[in-house]
């Protein structure tokens, strides 16, 4: 991946769906990436708190199974690999350490923005990374805190979350086409959000 033009989209991915894909896909055909990295988080420290997250290798192979057919997106392990909480700014450090040449664009949804002073080393990540902001229903877009190199990449919000698909799955209902067919079978193969009641 020498010299490669990256896209960065973290996530807890529990799980991922048709959103995540398609705002992936959208950013990297608009900014002309070469691949974009589905960064699937080992512990989203921000989330950990608030509650039980799916074990990371689970969620992993969800994206891994999702990805398929998606030229261009590739499924991301290391923070897995690193252990411990999650921190954007030690990938994105890791990244660059092993080809300086590599060009990263963190990709985030509007609904993150305001929250970007939080992250740990937020001015070293800014250092590091260009952001690709991308719209969510019901998000404001607001400026980018200062020192963010940013551009808003428009999507066609598709108005879908994992909560949303936790809730079905663990009440019994469809999920439709919210998750790839692909993801779904992993899913049930692996027992996940209560689909082996």
């Amino acid at each position: 991946m020498a010299g490669t033009r990256l896209g960065l989209f973290g996530g807890t991915f529990d799980p991922v769906h048709r959103g995540h894909l398609e705002v992936a896909q959208t950013v990297r055909r608009a900014l002309g990436l070469d691949q974009v990295l589905l960064v699937v988080a080992n512990e989203p420290w921000q989330k950990v708190a608030r509650g039980a997250v799916t074990p990371a290798e689970d969620r992993y192979a969800l994206v891994e199974a999702a990805v398929a057919g998606w030229p261009g997106l590739v499924p991301c392990r290391r923070e897995i690999d690193r252990g411990g909480p999650s921190y954007t700014v030690d990938t994105a450090e890791e990244l660059l350490a092993e080809d300086r040449g590599r060009e990263l664009t963190l990709v985030v949804g509007a609904d993150v923005v305001p929250d970007l002073p939080t992250w740990r080393d937020e001015r070293r990540l800014a250092e590091l990374v260009a952001l690709a902001v991308v719209d969510r229903p019901g998000s404001p877009l607001v400026p980018a805190p200062p020192g963010w190199r940013a551009v808003v990449v428009p999507v066609t919000p598709l108005d879908i979350s994992s909560t949303e698909v936790r809730t079905r799955l663990e009440a019994g209902e469809p999920v439709g086409d919210l998750v790839p067919e692909a993801v779904m079978r992993c899913i049930r193969a692996r027992g996940l959000y209560a689909t082996r009641r």
